[in-house]
Formats: structure tokens, sequence, C-alpha cells
């Protein structure tokens, strides 16, 4: 271990006495220990001075590696790469400098409370604020869920959403301060969720049960339009499906979604995997907060919304993997500018319903080539006491890929 001179070690509630000899001694020799103020605590005395992590967490990997060279003891909960700090500390520092003494994680302690099989269990970090939305997309009937929790009110705010979307039936298991003096286990329903004296340090298991009134969302593209509030600025269920198939999200991809509207495309590109990103441009203020709410009601708070007009507004964006431009914003000018800001290998979609946008797709696919698919969708409706096929508005698609080499 050769000029490994930082140590990330990870601690549990049982401090000093749940450590290896060989993590005590890391520690001992340390000039410099890090670490929340609990953990500092449950360490006890050391030889070496102490340091509290500074907010934001990169501000203290900075003065640790200041002191590259002398040894160095960062304390960590458990696993230190499990939503913990190691991950932070290696953007910066060297693997070869590190070396690393995990013990059990959070999750791996409530699985052998619960008994749950830890590889069959969705694992969510809901502890950063704002979070606690991202649980809506794993609740399915059957399923089971461990999630960290931000402090005392976190497993609150679960059991609300979960009653909201029609899980009130699924059991809630809060766990405090697992693997110490202080741990307490209890359960609940989620309807009938009454503890409030819940200890900031907690994981919360959920085991789901769907009511009649459920609505999981489903892992396929196209979910169904009800699901999103609108104006009827909406991409249609069966559209959005192949629009979807079109983009051909991968993971952790960037997608910009010109003319978001209701935001449905940013949110299912956001569904599709859960290390990707999306941010929708949309020049009506009401139509972009309504879309905020549709990304916090189906699971996905993350998706980013920026209210202004293309092509203008999508100067000084991250450039993305994939951009998707809906009806009535499919203007020449947007359509250029959007190819010019688009990844090489990256994917332009275009969806048009009007003469003047068709138009502009035709040139488009003339000037840079791809596929034009129009698409006519008709659904069966009452016609007094018959009925009767109803046409959709047919949509024009252009799909198109910017070559590697560049534009």
């Amino acid at each position: 271990m050769s000029g490994r001179w930082l140590s990330i070690i990870g601690i549990g509630e049982d401090g000093r006495a749940g450590l290896s000899p060989a993590a005590s001694a890391l520690i001992e020799r340390a000039e410099l220990v890090v670490g929340g103020r609990r953990h500092l605590d449950l360490v006890g005395e050391t030889p070496g001075e102490k340091m509290e992590w500074a907010k934001p967490l990169e501000a203290t990997a900075t003065t640790i590696l200041a002191r590259r060279g002398t040894p160095v003891a960062v304390l960590a909960s458990g696993d230190p790469f499990w939503f913990g700090a190691g991950v932070t500390l290696a953007r910066s520092i060297p693997l070869e400098d590190m070396q690393v003494v995990p013990s059990p994680s959070s999750f791996s302690i409530a699985a052998s409370r619960l008994g749950w099989s830890l590889q069959d269990v969705t694992t969510l970090g809901l502890n950063m604020k704002g979070l606690t939305p991202l649980i809506r997309r794993y609740l399915h009937h059957g399923r089971r869920i461990l999630a960290l929790a931000l402090n005392g009110d976190t497993a609150r705010e679960v059991a609300a959403l979960l009653t909201g979307a029609g899980f009130g039936e699924s059991g809630i298991v809060v766990m405090e301060a697992l693997g110490g003096p202080r741990e307490r286990i209890r359960n609940v329903r989620a309807r009938d969720f009454d503890f409030a004296d819940v200890d900031p340090l907690n994981i919360i298991g959920v085991d789901v049960a769907a009511g009649a009134d459920a609505a999981p969302i489903p892992y396929t593209t196209g979910l169904p339009d009800a699901y999103f509030e609108n104006d009827g600025q909406l991409t249609k269920r069966e559209i959005r499906a192949v629009t979807m198939s079109s983009l051909q999200p991968g993971a952790g991809q960037l997608l910009w979604d010109v003319g978001a509207g209701s935001g449905s495309i940013g949110i299912e590109w956001l569904l599709a995997h859960p290390a990707n990103t999306a941010i929708g441009i949309e020049r009506d203020a009401h139509r972009a907060a309504r879309a905020v709410r549709n990304a916090v009601a189906l699971g996905v708070p993350h998706l980013d919304i920026r209210e202004g007009a293309a092509p203008d507004a999508l100067s000084g964006l991250a450039q993305p993997d994939a951009i998707f431009i809906g009806c009535g914003t499919s203007g020449g000018r947007v359509i250029e500018a959007c190819l010019a800001a688009l990844k090489p290998g990256g994917r332009i979609v275009v969806n048009a319903v009007t003469i003047e946008s068709e138009a502009a797709l035709l040139a488009a696919y003339h000037e840079h080539g791809g596929s034009l698919t129009r698409f006519g969708v008709e659904r069966a409706e009452p016609v007094g006491r018959l009925t009767a096929w109803r046409p959709a508005m047919p949509v024009l698609q252009w799909v198109s890929s910017k070559p590697s080499g560049g534009a």
C-alpha cells in the first residue's frame, strides 16, 4: 500500500468497536482525520487533527488534496462508494493514492434486518433536498424499495406520496440509527403513517402494494395521456411512443426537448434510464410550470425546464446527445441551430403537423438526409349510439443523425 496516503474508512453506528484493527491503525497514524460531526464523535479521540466536512463536499476534497503525501483518514458511513464520500473524493484524487476500508452499508444492514434479498431490492438515495418524488417511478405491486432518507421528515413525505398515488396499503418500515445502540425499527401502512419523532439518520423500507386506484408508471414508452396535466399541447401517446423509439435514448445521455409543452417527451426520456438528463425549452410560462409539475408527479423532478423561445433560448446550454423539436417550433432557423449544437453522432427528431412546418422538414430532409415518415392515428369514439373512427391530425416526422465527423 506504499504511496497510498489517503485512507477512506467506513464506520457504522457502533463506532470504533465495529472497526477492524487495520482500520483503527490507519486512523491512529493519520495526521488529519476528516468526517461529518457524527463520524468524528463516533471515532472518539485521535492523535491527529480533526476536520469536519465543509459544504459543498468538493471544497473539502480540495483541502484534502493539498495534504497529499501526508497520512489522511476520511471517515464515511458504511460503504464509502455507495452513496458515500468516496465517490466525491475519487473525482479529484487518483485511486492509486487511496486505500479504502469499507464497513457494511446501511442497505446491507437494513436488508438483513428485514430478511429481504438485497439483489432484488431497488435502492435509492433520497438524501438530498427535493428527491423524494424519485421513488414514484419504482412503485409497482410486489416490489421492495430501500431508500436513504434526507432527514426525519422523509418517511412522512414518502408515505404521503404512496397514498396519493394509490399505494396507501404499502408497508413502510422506518429503520433508525441501524447498527448502533440507538437502533429502532418500526412498521406502519403508508396511509396510516403517524410517526412524529423519526431520527434524522434513517432508512425507509417500502413493500409496495397497489390499490385499485393505483397508477404505476409502465416500463415502456407511450404513457397514457391522462398521466400528464395538459392544455392540449401534448405529444399524444401513440406518436410519443414512436418519437421515443426514434430518439433511441441511451444511458447517461442529455436530451433537449425544444417546445416542451407538457414535458412528456423529456419526462419519458428521463424515465428511460436513471442516469439520463433532459432540458426542456418552453416559451409559455404556464406550460413551463405545468411541465415541472408533471415531472415531479411522474418521479423525475430533475427535468430542467427553461423558459424561453428557440433558437435564442438554446444559447449556453450543455451540448445534447439528442434533440426533439415539437410541433409548432420546427422552423428552419430552429432546426439549423439545433443541428449546430448537437453532438457528433447525435440524433435529431422533429415532428410537424402544419403545412408550414412540414415545408421546413422537407427542406431539412433534402439538405441533411435522414428519413421522413408520416403517421396517422384514428381512435374509435362514440357517434350517438354508434361508434366511428375519429382521425387525429397526421404527423410528419423527420429523423436524422449528425455525422460523427461534425456537421
